[in-house]
């Protein structure tokens, strides 16, 4: 039976993060993508709360975290997060946006995740695609000309949306997260702080069990971007899901579940044989 949901937020430097707990057991943590907010998860949390304590939030300046113009740091706000909740050894999922940022988080904060599964996400460093940048300049010109409706507008016929929008169900739901998305981070300088050097040349530092999920009809930016993560973390898995997307938890999420628990579950009994009394890689040794 899932326990009742916990709900509240943590002030954070600059922002105000709005989170939900569930369930019992290895604390996972699961941070969204770029417009959407925590309700990203809505297919996944139920299932995974069977097993873990899941903390979903709604990272800065989305959904119900609000944001004010300070420098900040997405990985930064997750280890604020983490610290104040009195989480321990998570485990990490993060889609698009909320991928580079578990990315950057297992970078800077070394030792603290036990496992990360990053799903279609950002890289730091990644050289993107002149149609990609071109796309986003012209989106922040209609910004400052036409408002924030017709940026949402355009936004969704990003390429990293195309696929998703075939399907009438999913595509409600991304309208639905988009249309709640204030795009504060629109009509605001980005003022993220950049990490130095950047991820996609520290990848080796990762010493995390690690899985990229890829959906093959991604934009070719993130099929790049899965390649260079399963080359350059050690002992990285990739899984490129046929007929998927960008937003492979919301098209095929019993496949996306079954995927990340088998691959969750393995790092969780693992851990506990290098812990057995009296074995050969137990602390007692």
């Amino acid at each position: 039976m899932i326990s009742t949901v916990e709900r509240g937020t943590v002030e954070v430097q600059g922002a105000s993060l709005y989170y939900e707990v569930i369930g019992e057991g290895a604390p996972l943590v699961l941070l969204h993508g770029f417009s959407f907010d925590s309700s990203l998860w809505d297919g996944q949390v139920e299932e995974f709360a069977k097993t873990y304590r899941v903390l979903r939030y709604d990272l800065r300046g989305f959904g119900r975290s609000n944001a004010d113009a300070v420098p900040y740091s997405h990985a930064r706000d997750l280890k604020a997060l983490l610290e104040k909740l009195e989480i321990r050894d998570p485990l990490l999922i993060g889609s698009s946006l909320g991928g580079g940022a578990v990315l950057n988080f297992a970078i800077t904060f070394p030792g603290i995740a036990k496992a990360i599964v990053l799903a279609a996400p950002s890289l730091g460093g990644f050289q993107w695609s002149a149609n990609v940048v071109s796309a986003q300049t012209s989106m922040l010109q209609r910004v400052r000309e036409k408002g924030i409706d017709t940026a949402r507008a355009i936004w969704l016929r990003q390429m990293i949306f195309r696929h998703a929008m075939k399907n009438a169900p999913v595509a409600a739901r991304i309208r639905s997260m988009a249309e709640r998305y204030s795009g504060w981070h629109w009509t605001h300088a980005d003022l993220g702080i950049p990490m130095k050097p950047p991820a996609i040349e520290r990848l080796g530092e990762i010493h995390v069990p690690t899985l990229v999920l890829v959906g093959d009809a991604d934009a070719s930016d993130h099929l790049q971007i899965a390649e260079i993560l399963e080359r350059g973390i050690p002992g990285a898995r990739k899984i490129v899901i046929p007929d998927v997307g960008h937003l492979v938890n919301l098209e095929t999420p019993g496949l996306f579940n079954r995927q990340v628990l088998e691959f969750l579950d393995g790092t969780q009994k693992h851990k506990k044989r290098l812990h057995l009394p009296g074995s050969k890689h137990s602390p007692e040794h």
